[in-house]
């Protein structure tokens, strides 16, 4: 009887010593939190219906956008210089964000008095920027605006960094130093 206790004994620490599993958890309760599934994308189990990515509905238009109905076209530019006048009246300018805005995207290029010799200019990264005084240029703030918006030359469009109002600003600020380099 003794040796049967024995065995008994040694096979229920066997057994024990054997369950232990030190690399694997125990048993889990809820496995899909310990082993998620991985969804794609734009996959089955997101999209059914097999869409690839969502396009917004036609005819809208994204929130805060107000659409510029004038043409990226030389035509474009010269409707936008005889007819297109700042929705801003004298209390909205603001001189002050109008500079901060110019010296962030368009002081590096045009300088920070308008006349042409920005950083880019002076390291001769970029030649031929003209001075806003400039007779043969002529411009006002339907021509800045729209040159703004689209870009012109070697000029991008600054449409995507700068929002209606923003650009506005910049606009009364490029006639500020316009009006400036004039005297």
């Amino acid at each position: 009887m003794k040796s049967l206790i024995k065995i008994v004994v040694i096979a229920v620490v066997f057994v024990g010593v054997s369950c232990n599993k030190k690399t694997a958890p125990n048993y889990q309760f809820m496995p899909n939190m310990y082993e998620s599934a991985g969804y794609e994308t734009y996959g089955e189990a997101a999209f059914p219906n097999g869409v690839e990515a969502q396009l917004p509905a036609e005819g809208t238009v994204p929130r805060g956008f107000v659409p510029f109905d004038i043409e990226n076209s030389t035509e474009g530019y010269a409707l936008a210089k005889e007819t297109l006048k700042s929705p801003l009246d004298s209390t909205q300018v603001d001189f002050v964000r109008g500079k901060e805005l110019y010296d962030i995207y368009c002081g590096i290029c045009h300088g920070t008095k308008g006349n042409g010799q920005g950083n880019l200019v002076k390291r001769e990264k970029i030649l031929g920027i003209p001075s806003y005084d400039d007779a043969g240029r002529a411009i006002n703030e339907g021509s800045i605006y729209h040159t703004i918006y689209y870009g012109k030359n070697a000029m991008g469009s600054y449409a995507n960094q700068l929002n209606e109002e923003e650009r506005w600003q910049v606009v009364s600020y490029v006639l500020q130093l316009k009006a400036d380099l004039e005297k």
